[in-house]
């Protein structure tokens, strides 16, 4: 055996593991051979080897205490795991059975069917034609049914009479409510998403924003709008529902600020496409998804009306539009609404206004499509306006939009018949 040091200081169990090296056979991990120490025994070495000894029977009573200790923490995980999966199936008949009391002391839901736990029918309304798929429905099981989609379980109401009761005659027994999903992706501070106080207060503030004597003088820029979408639709199949987005986003952008925002509009309109293509996705938070990407664009979105709010705020003129009615908003204690609060009630709002609009705008056309008498006196009812200003040699005006008596009767009728609602429980 080499020499070795006895200083303590020297002999910690990694040095001692290192150090001794026997002639003919190797120190096995956890103990000692008689055959490799007798021959090297003698009176000189003997204290030497006697604390290595020592130190080596310490070395093999650690490593049986931590090899216990791992066995030992070993057992107690299993046991903590089989204790946890006891209470749990202990529960589970008793959890079912409240499950089941409580189904029973519900009222009865509408027919239908709630589909696959979580998924619901999601998969099949994406893989049908969302009309299909209403509509089916609506043939299987009647004008008021169930469904389970993009995450909530919802009750379909698509007759004029159900609609009625929900939104006129009973309406003080439903609450407006929208999926978690909806409310981070537009943002939690939205009108969409409260009740009282604050949500009377951003009603009057928005309501003001489209009065008419807010909107009389943008006739004109809505005109430049409309006139310069219809050349791209002459002598051309078009979509009509994208068609519509496009136009309705413009004069959307241009109430909500008040001017068109000719840097900026290219990208607040890429991000609000990836807002829209996640919004009716499944809220599955996960890089690559509809949803995730539609997150990733309502951060942004939400950057650069921040940007455009603190721009506003560092000038004289706040501007008009939406947005200089919400900067110079204040509450009774002359408090005014916070970036976060104005920027989410902007996104909020282009976004519901230039989607809805679009939709009754393209069900307009159908409608008047599919009526060729009412089309035929709609349009000379336009024509007829048209020649007065190509005779004045000026824009359309506010006074003209005025004598449009029949254009608007059918607009109403077209938000009346446009009839499908949803309402998550």
């Amino acid at each position: 055996m080499t020499s070795v040091s006895s200083s303590k200081s020297q002999l910690t169990p990694s040095s001692h593991l290192s150090l001794y090296i026997y002639k003919h056979k190797p120190t096995p991990p956890f103990g000692l051979h008689k055959s490799s120490l007798v021959p090297t025994l003698s009176n000189k070495s003997l204290p030497t080897l006697s604390y290595s000894v020592c130190n080596h029977a310490l070395l093999l009573l650690l490593s049986f205490v931590g090899f216990f200790s791992f066995l030992l923490l070993l057992l107690l995980l299993l046991l903590l795991l089989l204790g946890t999966a006891v209470v749990f199936f202990s529960l589970l008949p008793f959890r079912f059975l409240q499950w089941r009391h409580h189904q029973h002391k519900r009222p009865p839901l509408p027919p239908g069917s709630m589909g696959w736990p979580y998924i619901g029918e999601t998969l099949k309304l994406y893989t049908e034609n969302p009309n299909s798929f209403f509509s089916n429905r609506q043939k299987r099981h009647g004008d008021v049914f169930k469904t389970h989609i993009l995450g909530c379980p919802c009750v379909m109401v698509s007759s004029p009479e159900a609609v009625k009761v929900v939104l006129v005659t009973r309406a003080h027994l439903f609450k407006p409510t929208y999926p978690s999903s909806k409310e981070r992706m537009i943002g939690p501070e939205a009108i969409f998403f409260h009740e009282g106080p604050y949500h009377s207060r951003l009603k009057k503030l928005v309501q003001a924003s489209f009065l008419p004597s807010a909107i009389r003088g943008s006739v004109s820029a809505i005109e430049q709008i409309v006139l310069k979408f219809l050349p791209t639709w002459n002598n051309s199949v078009v979509n009509t529902l994208q068609e519509m987005k496009k136009y309705t986003f413009d004069v959307a952008i241009l109430s909500a600020f008040g001017h068109k925002l000719d840097l900026e509009m290219e990208g607040i309109k890429h991000l609000y496409r990836s807002l829209e293509k996640g919004y009716n996705s499944m809220p599955i938070n996960l890089p690559g998804t509809p949803f995730h990407r539609a997150m990733k664009a309502r951060k942004l979105l939400n950057e650069t009306f921040r940007r455009l709010i603190a721009k506003r705020r560092g000038s004289s003129n706040q501007g008009g539009g939406l947005l200089g009615v919400l900067m110079g908003a204040k509450d009774q204690q002359l408090n005014h609404l916070s970036d976060s609060q104005i920027a989410d009630n902007i996104i909020g709002v282009i976004f519901a206004a230039h989607d809805t609009t679009a939709s009754v705008l393209t069900w307009l056309l159908k409608y008047l499509h599919d009526n060729r008498d009412l089309l035929e006196a709609v349009t000379r009812e336009q024509e007829g306006i048209k020649a007065s200003i190509s005779e004045a040699n000026r824009g359309l005006t506010w006074d003209d939009t005025r004598r449009m008596p029949l254009t608007g009767r059918v607009y109403v009728l077209s938000l009346t018949l446009y009839k499908k609602i949803c309402i998550f429980l």
